[in-house]
């Protein structure tokens, strides 16, 4: 079946998501500038979320964009990860009212490893559908920043028990390491007849 209705569907709720993010923004009480000190902790957990929405929304277009079709476990698979996705308003609003608490980060943590694990499972069910020689297959090959993902986000959730500094840190180093798109899969697409 055709891929449009889960990528506008998809769009549709991430829009959501992110929207539901910046609602939790709350205007300063006073109105000077150090009345925004406070904030600072919400806003930099807004910012690490929003960057994670974006990265997950950026490659999910880049990766349908090389699917030609899907089918039922892949719009199952689909639902999953924006399930995940779902979430990050949550463990965003409480991470940033308790930034270097545990049971927050560890949370966040797990937030965000669910969903590097619900996309990884539609990516492997994409290309089992779309077949080992597909552009996407080509695209993305070992995946060794999704394996990396995976496993600093599982170290940082760890962590966080102990050391919620370094858990937070982590799951910053993956952002930045996914923060430029993808280039994988486009230049797989370039080279497609």
């Amino acid at each position: 079946m055709g891929k449009g209705r889960m990528e506008a569907f998809s769009d549709g709720v991430i829009a959501v998501i992110i929207t539901v993010m910046v609602l939790e923004l709350k205007v300063p009480l006073g109105g000077a500038l150090s009345d925004l000190r406070p904030m600072l902790p919400m806003f930099l957990t807004y910012v690490l979320s929003f960057v994670n929405v974006g990265i997950y929304w950026n490659n999910h277009h880049h990766m349908l964009h090389a699917a030609r079709t899907v089918n039922g476990p892949i719009l199952w698979a689909n639902l999953h990860l924006l399930f995940w996705l779902s979430v990050m308003p949550f463990a965003t609003a409480w991470m940033s009212q308790h930034p270097l608490a545990s049971a927050p980060v560890a949370v966040y943590g797990a937030m965000l490893l669910m969903n590097a694990v619900a996309y990884t499972g539609l990516a492997v069910l994409l290309m089992r559908h779309e077949g080992p020689e597909s552009a996407l297959a080509k695209a993305i090959g070992a995946d060794l920043k999704g394996k990396i993902s995976l496993a600093f986000y599982a170290v940082g959730l760890v962590l966080a028990f102990w050391l919620p500094a370094l858990s937070l840190a982590l799951y910053v180093m993956v952002a930045l390491i996914w923060f430029l798109p993808d280039r994988r899969i486009e230049r797989v697409l370039q080279e497609r007849p």
